[in-house]
């Protein structure tokens, strides 16, 4: 949590969002993304990357969707990320989202400490 308001105070947010769905939401709704959709993955519906410019630097974020085991929907989650992750992931997610996201993303997993710790 302490990444998180660092986060947020280092990017100048007027109103600092106490959440990570926050975070999620203000990223989504001011900032367009490229969607990498898994239709054959059994754990990962798509990956959003946005690249966030503010001040004259850029910060870069994945939102992974966890496909839900007994519905359609899925589970969202934020990771702040390299700026080669979105073309690292893009190369290899074809062939496994999961093995893709394990080797690009799940490595960031504590930058912002607002994904569930997969082992």
């Amino acid at each position: 949590m302490k990444n998180l308001i660092f986060f947020f105070l280092l990017i100048g947010f007027s109103v600092k969002p106490q959440s990570c769905n926050e975070l999620m939401e203000s990223i989504k709704s001011n900032n367009s993304g490229r969607t990498y959709n898994s239709y054959t993955s059994d754990a990962i519906s798509k990956v959003t990357f946005y690249d966030v410019s503010v001040d004259y630097q850029t910060y870069y974020f994945a939102i992974v969707c966890f496909k839900n085991r007994y519905s359609y929907g899925c589970n969202e989650y934020i990771y702040q990320v390299a700026s080669n992750t979105k073309f690292n992931y893009s190369m290899n997610y074809m062939s496994s989202a999961g093995k893709a996201f394990w080797k690009y993303i799940q490595p960031y997993n504590d930058n912002l400490n607002c994904a569930p710790n997969i082992e």
